[in-house]
């Protein structure tokens, strides 16, 4: 990191303000370059940006510098707040690309550098690129738990107990021989510790995950040909985002439409007509996949007969689609969730449905104010609660010594004490460049 970088770090140009940010070892003397003397450390000054090699005057500014230990990045930081010109921006990136040991940042290049110098985690950048990301509220929430740190501190916490429970059986390895160290005693304390914060993983590891978040609440519409499946996906969706057809058979294939009900995510699929036999090999195969859907659904929609309600999938809901025409009220029975008569096109139930959606979402996603693991930590969290259970069993002293290694290295890699360059590479890559 003895290069120093720069980019733009506000939003694209053109904007009412456009912020250039300068990092490293020559963040001073460049920026300086461009506007004469800066002022105090944090202190924000007005400064005219010339470039240095010509005196043309590019824009005005407020500058602010921030030393080396007490920047975001932990290095000499400079930010050029002027105007979001794409033309007066352009000429001030162009004239910092000038002076010597300056280039371009890469993508998430700033975040990295503050992570390799001790001012963030990984728990926490990932939060940040979920915030990034972020297009509705639950989704800001717990981006915002990420990255304010709660992970990271439950991972600290946990850390902190494992390393004291290691202490205490690498004494027992190392002095058991000097008669003043109760052997049976102490491994009954360091399994029992073992045992409670591996209860404790489990706590988080059976919580909503990050997925859902994300991707949104996997609900399928399903039921025989001609149900109304594809009318009331569209009604859903607010748009026609799925052929209508009186024509048994239409939907081949599954159509994904990803939705936001009251602020709720949700990926809504319709799918191909279920009966018996398809009229073709292109039906079948249609019907294979809304088979394969229905498994792996959060929430099953049903707009079939109650005697074929799957059992399979999470939540049900038994819907009777076309209410405006003649028929009775389903009664969907012990397995379902709710039984609806909704219409699409006139608006009858759809209110109710939307609600039952939304109740069946509740023990789907993140508590409010509450984080949501991503899959990358799952995987380590899951190692590491695989680690201490198996050390909880264990009587040898050796062995559990190496299952809380074991799990403390898993839960550094949460955090990145523990991370490689191919992790770094691919979480960073994901983000914008002057972040």
């Amino acid at each position: 990191m003895d290069d120093t970088i720069f980019a733009l770090s506000s939003g694209a140009p053109p904007a009412a303000i456009g912020v250039i940010r300068i990092s490293g070892p020559r963040a001073r003397d460049a920026a300086a370059a461009l506007t004469g003397p800066l002022p105090e450390a944090r202190h924000a000054a007005f400064r005219r940006i010339k470039d240095p090699d010509t005196g043309e005057l590019l824009d005005e500014c407020v500058l602010v510098w921030f030393p080396a230990g007490k920047s975001e990045t932990g290095e000499d930081t400079v930010e050029l707040q002027g105007h979001g010109s794409r033309a007066a921006l352009r000429g001030i990136e162009d004239a910092l690309a000038r002076q010597p040991g300056l280039r371009k940042a890469e993508p998430g290049e700033f975040t990295r550098r503050a992570f390799l110098n001790g001012k963030t985690d990984l728990a926490k950048i990932e939060g940040l690129a979920d915030l990034i990301h972020a297009e509705i509220a639950p989704q800001r929430r717990a981006a915002m738990a990420m990255m304010g740190g709660a992970l990271s501190r439950r991972i600290g916490e946990w850390s902190q107990r494992l390393m004291e429970t290691s202490a205490r059986i690498e004494a027992v390895l190392n002095f058991s021989d000097e008669g003043d160290v109760d052997e049976a005693g102490v491994q009954t304390a360091v399994k029992a510790e073992i045992a409670a914060v591996a209860d404790e993983l489990a706590i988080d590891l059976a919580r909503p995950t990050a997925e859902r978040l994300k991707n949104g609440i996997h609900v399928v519409i399903a039921g025989p040909p001609n149900a109304g499946k594809s009318t009331l996906l569209n009604a859903l969706a607010g748009r026609d985002a799925a052929i209508v057809s009186p024509i048994a058979g239409t939907t081949r294939d599954v159509i994904e439409v990803p939705v936001a009900l009251d602020g709720v995510p949700f990926l809504l699929a319709d799918t191909a007509g279920l009966r018996e036999t398809g009229n073709d090999e292109i039906e079948a195969i249609g019907m294979a996949r809304a088979s394969a859907r229905l498994e792996a659904a959060d929430i099953i929609i049903w707009l079939g007969d109650l005697d074929a309600v799957p059992d399979v999938g999470g939540a049900r809901l038994v819907v009777r689609a076309k209410a405006d025409l003649a028929g009775a009220v389903p009664d969907g029975g012990p397995c379902a969730l709710a039984s609806l008569s909704v219409s699409a096109v006139t608006g009858q139930g759809m209110d109710a449905l939307v609600a039952a959606l939304l109740q069946a979402a509740k023990g789907l996603l993140p508590a409010p104010g509450a984080y949501a693991l991503s899959a990358r930590q799952r995987d380590a969290m899951t190692r590491a609660w695989s680690a201490l259970s198996e050390g909880a069993a264990l009587s040898d002293d050796i062995l559990i010594g190496e299952s809380l290694r074991a799990s403390l290295a898993a839960l550094d890699e949460i955090t990145g004490r523990a991370a490689t360059e191919a992790v770094l590479d691919e979480l960073f890559s994901g983000f914008c460049i002057g972040k």
